[in-house]
C-alpha cells in the first residue's frame, strides 16, 4: 500500500499537497539549511538517533540551531499520523526557523545500478554537513543520466574516488573490501558506518583506477540499502559474495534495533 504523503511543519500535521511554509526563508533562497531522510520499515524508524545525532552536528557546522528537542516530538507524532506501512522520513531545518518532517514513499531501486564518473570538488568549508546546497550533487546525477548511466560516481579532479551523490560507495581489491576515507570528503553516512563496522573495511584516499580494477563494487544508503554496481563508464562488474555480506550485515542491524517482523 503506497503510505500518504504526510508533512508536519513545525508540528502542524497536514497532507504534503496542502503544506505551506513562509516565502522569506534562506532554506529556499539559498539552500541554507541541513536535512536528513531516515527509512521507515513497518512505520518504524531505523536508526533515528544517528541521523539526529548527525543532523545536530550538521546544523553546528553551519551555526543553525537544529531545534532536536522540539523536532522529536515532531517526529514521532509524523511517525504515528503515518501509521505502519514502509516509506522513508525526510527531516529539513531552515535558515528561517522552520521545522519540517515529511512523510514520502519509498522511491524504487534497480537490483543494479550502472555509474557513470563526474569530475567533482569538495566544499571544504561544507564537507561532512548534509545542507540543503545539494545542487551539485543532483546536476551530477543528471550529467551522468544523460550519458546514459543510471547515476554519477563523484570523482575528485585528482582522480580520488568520493561517492555517489546520495550513497557511499564499496569495492573489492585484492580480496580486501574498500570505501573511501571521511578524510577524502564524503559524507559520515549512517549505512557506511554499519558496513565499516560490522565487516572488515579499508579506509583511504584511492585512486578510481583502484575501483576500476574491482571485482565488486556495490552502494550503500539509507534508502538504496545496499544495491550492486553493474558498471562504471565502460567497465562491467559483476554481484559478489562481499556484496551479499553487507547486504547481511546491514539486515542483522536492522533486526538488531527494529526486530525481524521489519526486517527488509
Amino acid at each position: 500500500m503506497t503510505p500518504r504523503e504526510l508533512a508536519s511543519v513545525d508540528g502542524t500535521i497536514a497532507p504534503t499537497a496542502e503544506t505551506t511554509i513562509a516565502l522569506k526563508d534562506d532554506g529556499l533562497y539559498r539552500g541554507d539549511g541541513v536535512f536528513e531522510v531516515i527509512r521507515l520499515y513497518a512505520g518504524r524508524p531505523f536508526a533515528l538517533g544517528d541521523h539526529l545525532d548527525r543532523l545536530e552536528r550538521s546544523a553546528a557546522a553551519i551555526e543553525l540551531p537544529a531545534q532536536r528537542a522540539e523536532l522529536e516530538p515532531e517526529i514521532e507524532a509524523l511517525i504515528a499520523a503515518h501509521g505502519d506501512a514502509d516509506a522513508q522520513l525526510r527531516l529539513l531545518v531552515t535558515r528561517g526557523g522552520r521545522r519540517i518532517a515529511l512523510i514520502e514513499p519509498l522511491v524504487e531501486h534497480l537490483a543494479s545500478v550502472r555509474l557513470a564518473t563526474v569530475t567533482y570538488a569538495p566544499t571544504l568549508i561544507l564537507n561532512g554537513v548534509k545542507s540543503l546546497s545539494y545542487g551539485a550533487n543532483m546536476q551530477a546525477t543528471r550529467i551522468a543520466k544523460g550519458g546514459g548511466a543510471d547515476e554519477a560516481l563523484l570523482v575528485r579532479p585528482d582522480g580520488i574516488v568520493l561517492e555517489a551523490p546520495t550513497s557511499t560507495i564499496f569495492w573489492t581489491s585484492g580480496g580486501r573490501l574498500r570505501t573511501p576515507a571521511l578524510r577524502a570528503g564524503i559524507l559520515d553516512s549512517i549505512t557506511r558506518r554499519v558496513v565499516v563496522e560490522a565487516l572488515d573495511v579499508d579506509e583511504g584516499e584511492y585512486p578510481i583506477a583502484d575501483a576500476l580494477a574491482a571485482d565488486e563494487i556495490f552502494l550503500a544508503s539509507t534508502v538504496r540499502e545496499i544495491q550492486p554496481v553493474a558498471a562504471i563508464d565502460d567497465v562491467v562488474f559483476e554481484r559478489g559474495p562481499r556484496t551479499d555480506e553487507a547486504r547481511a550485515a546491514f539486515t542483522r542491524a536492522i533486526e538488531a534495533e527494529l526486530g525481524e517482523a521489519v526486517s527488509p
